[in-house]
């Protein structure tokens, strides 16, 4: 009889197991399939590049990726400055405020290097091209608001 228990309490786990992760692989799949494209897949594969145009933005993706690498180290910093602040003393305190500025200050900073990167690759674009883009990037700015 405890035989039969343990066959079933294994059926059991190892079907919910088995519901579970066919559930996080169809989540993951709808996500995926509502996902929109990003702002450089709209370059690529929309908008029909020249070769002057890819030329031109490899340069632009090619320094902003630096940029973009510095930035997000200077972030993590900022992040772990934060963490070390809260832990000194797990209250408020001015330690903490100033983690917080400078952590949101880094983030400015990379919000605005990445504006100007998108009006950079938007410049190698012809006019019915940056329609596009223009739209795109509106759709990508408001799509939580909607």
């Amino acid at each position: 009889m405890m035989t039969s228990w343990k066959g079933v309490i294994l059926t059991v786990v190892l079907a919910a197991i088995a519901a579970g992760l066919g559930a996080w692989g169809g989540a993951r799949y709808v996500l995926k399939a509502n996902e929109k494209p990003s702002l450089h897949a709209v370059l690529h594969e929309e908008l029909k590049l020249n070769a002057d145009q890819l030329r031109r933005l490899e340069v632009i993706e090619r320094e902003f990726d630096g940029t973009r690498r510095l930035r997000e180290a200077k972030l993590r910093q900022a992040n772990a400055e934060l963490a070390a602040a809260i832990a000194a003393k797990h209250q408020y305190s001015p330690e903490v405020q100033a983690a917080v500025d400078h952590f949101h200050d880094e983030m400015g900073q990379l919000q605005k290097e990445t504006i100007l990167h998108v009006l950079q690759m938007r410049a190698i674009l012809t006019p019915d091209q940056a329609k596009i883009f223009d739209r795109r990037v509106s759709e990508a700015l408001t799509e939580e608001a909607r």
